[in-house]
């Protein structure tokens, strides 16, 4: 019975410090002029939140320096042959940063829900027979592309008419 409190205690410190960490870490991107920059531009896309902004600058900083096809496979949402002898069929994804795979697949859900180009591609490969995994995975490594040539060029997100995108789950 006197484990349970002190495991719950343990938690609560951890979760502290994953608290102080996460302030520490968002101090020091909006002091730097450079981060911040980025910061406000990925900040600026409809699904992408504090969190995984913070999570994409601290665990793919190539985001802005590659070109789609490598950004993908880095992230691993860009599917590869598998052939070995007799061994062939589809394609998979593989490897790469799961942390920022999570973060893309979070701000996948909320992008394809207000972002007319992300939700206009789900709404196509679902009306295809598409499954929904292969169709959650196309999304992501779109959002992921629009990210990076957002990054590399220094542009903002920008889309006169934001509605939101009707999705069945």
């Amino acid at each position: 019975m006197a484990v349970r409190p002190r495991i719950e205690t343990h938690i609560a410190w951890l979760k502290h410090d994953l608290d102080d960490l996460d302030q520490g870490l968002r101090q020091t991107i909006r002091q730097s002029p450079v981060w911040r920059e980025k910061d406000d531009l990925l900040r600026g896309v409809p699904g992408i939140g504090d969190q995984i902004s913070l999570t994409l600058l601290a665990y793919l900083p190539e985001l802005g320096t590659l070109n789609r096809r490598q950004i993908a496979a880095l992230v691993d949402v860009a599917p590869f042959n598998r052939y070995s002898g007799i061994l062939r069929g589809r394609r998979t994804v593989w490897g790469g940063r799961a942390g920022v795979r999570t973060a893309l697949y979070i701000g996948e859900m909320v992008a394809s829900r207000y972002d007319p180009v992300i939700g206009d591609l789900y709404q196509r490969l679902v009306a295809a027979g598409k499954p929904k995994k292969l169709t959650l995975t196309a999304c992501m490594r779109k959002l992921l592309t629009i990210l990076n040539s957002m990054l590399k060029h220094g542009t903002s997100w920008q889309h006169p008419d934001i509605q939101p995108i009707t999705r069945s789950y």
